[in-house]
C-alpha cells in the first residue's frame, strides 16, 4: 500500500435554489486544482436530485495537501462555496504531518490513518 498519498472525502448538502451558484464555484475550484502539481484526483459526485454532493481529493502526499490547503483554491474559492451549501462532513485518509492533521482536525474532520491493503 502506498501509504504517502493521502485522501479527503468531503460531504456537502446544497442549499435550496443554489446549484447553478454552486456548480459555477466547483468548476472554478477544479479548474483551480488542475495546476496543483501534487494533486492526483479532485473529482466531484452528484446525487440524482442534484442536493447532496461529495468531493473526492487524493494528493501524492500530505505536503501536497497542505500546498492546497494554504492555496487559493481553500482560501478564495471554499469560503464562497459555502455560502452556497453545508459541509456536513470531512473524512480524511492517511499518514498527515502533525500541523495539518491538527488543522483538518480543527475543521473538524475525522482522521483515519493509513492501515493496510493495496494501491497501485
Amino acid at each position: 500500500m502506498a501509504a504517502k498519498k493521502v485522501r479527503l472525502l468531503v460531504e456537502m448538502t446544497i442549499h435550496e435554489g443554489q446549484f447553478d451558484a454552486f456548480d459555477s464555484i466547483a468548476r472554478e475550484m477544479v479548474a483551480g486544482s488542475q495546476s496543483e502539481a501534487g494533486t492526483l484526483d479532485y473529482e466531484w459526485y452528484l446525487s440524482a436530485d442534484r442536493k447532496r454532493c461529495r468531493l473526492v481529493e487524493t494528493y501524492t502526499d500530505s505536503a501536497a495537501l497542505a500546498k492546497h490547503v494554504g492555496g487559493p483554491v481553500v482560501k478564495k474559492l471554499l469560503p464562497t462555496l459555502a455560502e452556497h451549501c453545508k459541509i456536513d462532513g470531512i473524512e480524511a485518509y492517511g499518514d498527515f504531518d502533525t500541523d495539518l492533521a491538527a488543522a483538518l482536525t480543527h475543521a473538524g474532520a475525522i482522521i483515519f490513518s493509513a492501515w493496510q491493503g493495496l494501491n497501485r
